[in-house]
């Protein structure tokens, strides 16, 4: 059976760097992304390495819920699954709304890689041995713990609701793993330290994206984060590709792989099952899905 990847927001930056690093391994790797200029260099970037399959790329605003279910029928039509990477995810400086009316935060960050994992659970299970890889971020350290709304109580600061989703989707990642466990279906989520990409070019200079009692001392943290982001995407992507593929994680779930490719401890109000639970409860109220 031919081995299959999918990996949103693939077609730059860790995205594009972790598709490379499947298809390496010897993954028929689809990128996703919105932009099909984007897309078509990401996939002649990945099949001029001479891969073992060649590469796709599959068209999908990842913001909008009707695009993420249209975009997990196609790969469902496809046949079983090896490997999903969810590793889109956006900082807005200004608060929006997605096409769905949700605040974009949330439903980029947590809800479209939600929906479109549950989704596609019947592939994933036909593919076992299979994995999932959330993407994660040390931004979830400064997030609300509050999910009784999409949105907390407060204003909007969007570092601070950029980890809140951030830590939503953690949250989730862990469930699903004690959920599925036993299934043949492994659960991850890779934290990929910093890398210099899209994402954080000119956001984080933004004094508005953290909260007024923060804004002081933000061009003192914004230095040290911006270091730690000004490494190469190739670099940030290795615990996303050691987490889809390595040997030595076969039979295991519901671990973190932290920036050094080895597992660490989860941020631990992402293991309280109170969270969880709430998690679960607006995920399915704001995204329902035919869960397998």
């Amino acid at each position: 059976m031919r081995r299959t990847a999918v990996v949103t927001a693939g077609t730059g930056g860790i995205g594009l760097e972790t598709a490379l690093g499947l298809a390496a391994t010897g993954l028929a790797v689809t990128v996703v992304g919105r932009d099909g200029q984007r897309g078509a260099g990401a996939v002649e970037r990945i099949n001029a390495t001479a891969p073992a399959h060649p590469a796709r790329f599959l068209a999908a605003d990842l913001a909008s819920l009707d695009a993420v279910r249209a975009l997990a029928a196609r790969i469902t039509a496809d046949g079983p699954l090896t490997v999903l990477v969810n590793n889109v995810g956006a900082m807005f400086p200004d608060r929006r709304d997605s096409v769905d009316g949700i605040e974009a935060t949330f439903a980029v960050n947590h809800l479209s890689p939600y929906l479109l994992t549950e989704l596609l659970l019947p592939a994933l299970r036909a593919g076992a041995p299979s994995r999932v890889v959330n993407v994660t971020s040390g931004a979830t350290g400064l997030a609300k713990r509050v999910f009784d709304a999409v949105e907390p109580p407060g204003g909007y600061y969007g570092f601070h609701w950029y980890g809140r989703a951030k830590l939503a989707n953690l949250a989730y990642a862990l469930e699903l793993a004690a959920r599925l466990d036993g299934t043949g279906v492994s659960v991850f989520a890779a934290d990929p330290g910093g890398a210099a990409t899209g994402m954080t070019d000119g956001t984080l200079r933004d004094p508005r994206i953290v909260s007024p009692g923060l804004r002081l001392l933000w061009p003192l943290v914004r230095r040290k984060f911006e270091r730690s982001t000004s490494g190469p995407a190739s670099v940030a992507a290795r615990s996303s590709v050691f987490a889809a593929t390595d040997d030595s994680l076969a039979g295991r779930t519901g671990l973190v792989i932290g920036p050094g490719v080895r597992p660490v401890a989860a941020y631990r109000p992402a293991a309280d099952p109170r969270i969880a639970e709430a998690v679960r409860r607006l995920s399915e109220r704001l995204a329902p899905a035919v869960a397998g």
